[in-house]
C-alpha cells in the first residue's frame, strides 16, 4: 500500500503526541533518548526504509517501528559501551622498540583500510566476534539479525577481509 508523502507526513503529525509517549516508554523515560529515537523513526518512515503496508492500522505500525528503533539504539549503545570497556582494560603499549610501534601502526592502518572494504554488517559481526569476544550467535542477537544471517556475514566478512589483506601486502 503506497502512501503519498503528504499523507504520510499528516499521519505522522496526527500521531506525534502519542508516538512521543510511546517512545518515552520504549526509552525507559529518557526524554532525550526518546526524542532521538522518534527522529530516527520519522527519518526511516519518510525515506522509505520503513514502509507501511496496510496490514494493521498506521498507528500500530508506527508504534512497532518506534519499538524496533529504540531496541536497535539500545543494542548499538550496549556494543559501544562494551567496546570502550574492553579498550580501557587493554594495557598501553610498552614496547621498548620504536620500530615495533611503527610496524604495529602500519599493520593497524592496513587492517582499518581493509575493514572499510567490508559491508557494515560484515564489519559489525567481525568486530563483535573478534574484538568484543562474543560468539556468532551472540553477535547476531546484538545486531538484531538471525543466527543464519550472522553466520553468513561472518563467513563472507572473514573471507573478504583475508583477500583484501593479501592484496595489500
Amino acid at each position: 500500500m503506497k502512501v503519498a508523502p503528504t499523507e504520510l507526513r499528516a499521519q505522522l503529525e496526527g500521531c506525534h503526541e502519542e508516538a512521543f509517549g510511546w517512545a518515552l516508554a520504549c526509552c525507559r523515560w529518557d526524554e532525550s533518548e526518546a526524542k532521538e529515537t522518534l527522529q530516527v523513526t520519522y527519518v526511516k518512515v519518510l525515506e522509505g526504509r520503513a514502509r507501511f503496508r496496510g496490514e494493521s492500522s498506521f498507528k500500530t505500525w508506527l508504534f512497532a517501528v518506534i519499538r524496533r528503533t529504540a531496541g536497535e539504539r539500545r543494542r548499538r549503545q550496549r556494543v559501544q559501551r562494551l567496546a570502550l570497556l574492553r579498550l580501557a582494560e587493554q594495557p598501553a603499549s610498552q614496547s621498548p622498540d620504536p620500530g615495533a610501534d611503527v610496524a604495529s601502526g602500519q599493520l593497524a592502518a592496513r587492517l582499518r583500510e581493509a575493514l572499510s572494504g567490508l559491508s557494515l554488517r560484515q564489519r559489525e559481526v567481525l568486530h563483535l566476534v573478534f574484538y568484543a569476544g562474543l560468539s556468532v550467535e551472540q553477535a547476531g542477537e546484538a545486531m538484531g539479525v538471525s543466527l543464519g544471517s550472522a553466520r553468513t556475514h561472518y563467513a563472507r566478512g572473514k573471507s573478504k577481509l583475508r583477500r583484501l589483506l593479501e592484496e595489500r601486502q
